[in-house]
């Protein structure tokens, strides 16, 4: 309760994480520590670099997936992910997160995302299937080496263009 949240049953979902006080735009909402390195991606990994996954410590792993979400992460001095308030967060409300937001290719969760958001994109996908113009609302939200892998993918589709 001190920490401003919660794990709580969250419909249709399971369990999520909910806010038990308020948060402003850019307030930290959640602390990323890191438990483990991990030797590959799965449901919980989050990616901290090109071939880098670890496992978060205490209650991160439980915030689920919104395709319009009211946190973003920012890499913190550790190289875990905090999760930071881009939207007014209310007592009660459910912390969630767009796992495009840490992972560049995701392919474990059900072909439906099941966010029940109004801006849902139908599928929960990775950053590097992300459209355009959710890449630019994310701008300081996102992981950086996300852009970091989108510049190195998109030089190699150039250099793979120019050597046909």
């Amino acid at each position: 309760m001190k920490d401003g949240f919660e794990l709580r049953k969250s419909s249709g979902k399971g369990e999520g994480i909910f806010a038990t006080k308020a948060f402003k735009v850019g307030d930290i909402v959640m602390v990323g520590v890191i438990k483990e390195a991990l030797n590959g991606n799965h449901s919980h990994a989050s990616q901290i670099g090109e071939n880098e996954y670890v496992l978060h410590a205490a209650l991160i792993t439980k915030v689920n997936h919104s395709c319009d979400p009211n946190c973003g992460i920012r890499a913190n001095e550790t190289g875990a992910h905090d999760y930071v308030a881009i939207k007014i967060i209310s007592v009660n409300e459910e912390i969630t997160f767009d796992y495009a937001m840490r992972n560049y290719i995701i392919d474990y969760f059900p072909k439906k995302c099941m966010c029940g958001s109004k801006k849902c994109r139908g599928k929960i996908t990775g950053w590097k299937d992300l459209p355009g113009e959710k890449k630019k609302e994310y701008k300081g939200f996102a992981a950086p080496y996300l852009l970091e892998l989108d510049a190195k993918n998109s030089c190699e589709i150039v250099q793979g263009i120019h050597n046909k």
